[in-house]
């Protein structure tokens, strides 16, 4: 059985967890091929079922969304384009061109991760709080919803509850009419009296 080296696990776990080239320890642009080989060979190492490394369940899940970024079109073409921003940003931040032979130097690579962590942070950062104002807005537009439906609601009970009372109501009245009606008087109108002439 393959044995989970300690930094096999520990430098998977350590990797800048939003960039999974640097996860899977590859460089950007690396063909389909090599992505799955070096899943493929790591995943063995670190495989949970296969060592007793108390983080390799973490390891291995890290590694595997990292992978399953890769492979995802969309999500490697936001990835490479984050990566390019940094190096674009770096140069210019140096006053660099393609051609300098800074760009060559171990020490430009070096910035050029730290500020590929800059990026991906603020983009990350920048991705929650839409996701968080999108949340909010569906949230906004549930709560109109919900009142309008109970509006409805309130408002058909209201009828229902009008048209049980209706016969009732139309009871009352008529109990009215009857009670206002003088007793002995079955048309309801009131005898004229006879005016006696004068003389």
């Amino acid at each position: 059985m393959p044995k989970s080296t300690p930094d096999s696990t520990t430098g998977i776990l350590n990797a800048f967890k939003l960039d999974a080239y640097a996860v899977l320890d590859l460089q950007p642009g690396v063909p389909e091929s090599d992505i799955k080989a070096c899943y493929r060979k790591k995943s063995l190492l670190i495989h949970p079922d296969k060592t007793s490394n108390p983080s390799a369940p973490d390891a291995f899940d890290r590694l595997k969304k990292a992978q399953t970024e890769l492979m995802d079109e969309k999500a490697r073409a936001r990835l490479d384009e984050a990566i390019a921003d940094a190096r674009m940003l770096l140069m210019r931040e140096r006053k660099l061109t393609v051609d300098s032979e800074e760009v060559k130097t171990d020490d430009f690579k070096k910035a050029w991760r730290d500020m590929t962590r800059t990026v991906l942070v603020d983009n990350e950062v920048r991705r929650r709080k839409q996701l968080k104002a999108q949340m909010q807005e569906e949230g906004r537009q549930q709560k109109k919803e919900d009142e309008e439906l109970e509006a409805r609601k309130r408002k058909r009970e209201h009828e229902q509850a009008w048209e049980q009372t209706r016969e009732q109501r139309i009871g009352s009245w008529r109990d009215f009419q009857k009670a206002a009606k003088p007793e002995g008087d079955a048309g309801g109108k009131k005898k004229k009296k006879k005016l006696k002439a004068i003389g």
